[in-house]
């Protein structure tokens, strides 16, 4: 399912969270509308991302530091590396991260110990399952490249477990220092 996409609301009503117009239900809502999506389908999605509504504050801040046109460039030069790193490879050529199964994946993606020991924490503290490991594996990897890092280190692990249904909110991995900008 690499490519797909999936977007939902944080409870039925659509509000689920604090602000102008909240579920008066919540948190009981947002957990009840949760259990709807079976374990198996969260599994095959590989970033959950919450997006709070802009507010009038939100408006008034200053533009980020990236800017368009950087964070475009910075996406062209990751796949260009992932595709030079696919191509020597045999069974991987012309593979982007997301197509990269059991050994290639492996070759490209390995944590160092320290981000291979989190992850195994992480597996362990919240059943992360086969499919799910080899899922973080390919977003660290893709984290790493954006970072322009050649290696797959303990922070790209931890930025990947964030996003990964069921970890980041199961309060025991610790996610990187927020604010952390990838140059």
């Amino acid at each position: 399912m690499p490519g797909s996409k999936r977007a939902t609301h944080k409870c039925k009503c659509g509000f689920g969270g604090a602000g102008k117009g909240h579920c008066g239900r919540a948190p009981r809502c947002q957990q009840a509308y949760r259990n709807r999506v079976s374990g198996p389908l969260l599994d095959r999605i590989d970033l959950v991302v919450d997006v709070p509504p802009v507010t009038a504050a939100d408006l008034a801040l200053p533009p980020p530091a990236e800017g368009t046109a950087q964070a475009a460039a910075r996406v062209a030069a990751a796949r260009d590396a992932q595709a030079a790193r696919a191509a020597p490879s045999p069974g991987a050529a012309g593979l982007l991260n997301a197509r990269l199964e059991g050994g290639p994946l492996e070759a490209v993606a390995a944590p160092d110990e320290a981000g291979r020991a989190l992850l195994t924490r992480a597996a362990e503290a919240t059943g992360l399952s086969a499919r799910g490991w080899t899922r973080t594996l390919r977003l660290a990897r893709t984290i790493a490249d954006l970072d322009g890092s050649t290696a797959v280190r303990r922070l790209h692990v931890a930025e990947a477990l964030i996003y990964r249904p069921g970890v980041a909110d199961g309060g025991r991995v610790q996610p990187p220092v927020p604010g952390r900008t990838m140059a």
